[in-house]
């Protein structure tokens, strides 16, 4: 059950720490979570150091870490700004362009398989899109199999992906649990949610199958010439 103290609950204490304007030195500490992991969370997470962080760490430091993680967070911010004026309105054809660059970087290009295999559920669920509006592909031709460590909870993990990416519970494939013993420690926090590999079935439809596979290796060729 101790494993089962999933890395949502420990996700939900680490911004809370953070907001009550810990360190990342006290959150790892408190939470095991490693520094490089709360960087990737917290970085859009306003920070104004508490009693004790300047305590511990002097205020000095407090100030100048305070100061970095502001500007930090105004930059993020100006960047957000920029990139909605630079990206606008997006076409069918932006759309199509993207998802085929996403295929490239995280497809499989095995012949007759068509799938996607990630861990940030935006990407998920925009290849969940693109397939229906590029490809035309119904909901009812998607699968997913989720990919998890023993430190996932399978059920909760299940639910996530159901909810980000819109496909139903029951046309998901039994939950594999990476359970080789041999394989480096897992970083507690790194994949809270594990990966989805979303897959197409062609459900007996011809276009859906081998030949879509076929076209989608078509496209990335034309793309990359």
């Amino acid at each position: 059950m101790e494993c089962m103290i999933h890395i949502a609950t420990a996700r939900e204490q680490v911004f809370k720490l953070r907001k009550e304007g810990y360190s990342y030195n006290y959150i790892s500490e408190k939470t095991g979570v490693s520094k490089s992991t709360l960087s990737g969370w917290l970085s859009g997470v306003s920070y104004m150091p508490n009693k004790t962080t300047i305590e511990k760490i002097g205020k000095a430091r407090a100030a100048s870490g305070y100061q970095k993680a502001k500007q930090k967070l105004e930059s993020i911010e100006k960047a957000g700004r920029e990139a909605k004026q630079d990206i606008n309105k997006i076409t069918k054809r932006d759309l199509f362009m993207a998802g085929v660059g996403i295929y490239i970087g995280e497809g499989t290009k095995t012949n007759g398989i068509v799938r996607i295999i990630n861990a940030d559920p935006k990407i998920i669920k925009f290849m969940v899109k693109w397939f229906k509006e590029v490809c035309g592909l119904p909901k009812e031709n998607f699968r997913i199999r989720v990919h998890l460590y023993p430190d996932n909870n399978i059920e909760e993990c299940v639910k996530f992906w159901s909810n980000n990416s819109g496909i139903p519970v029951a046309q998901f494939y039994k939950t594999q649990v990476d359970l080789r013993q041999n394989k480096k420690t897992f970083k507690k926090g790194k994949l809270p949610h594990g990966t989805a590999h979303l897959s197409v079935n062609s459900n007996g439809k011809k276009e859906f199958g081998v030949f879509l596979a076929r076209k989608i290796n078509a496209w990335i060729e034309e793309v990359l010439k």
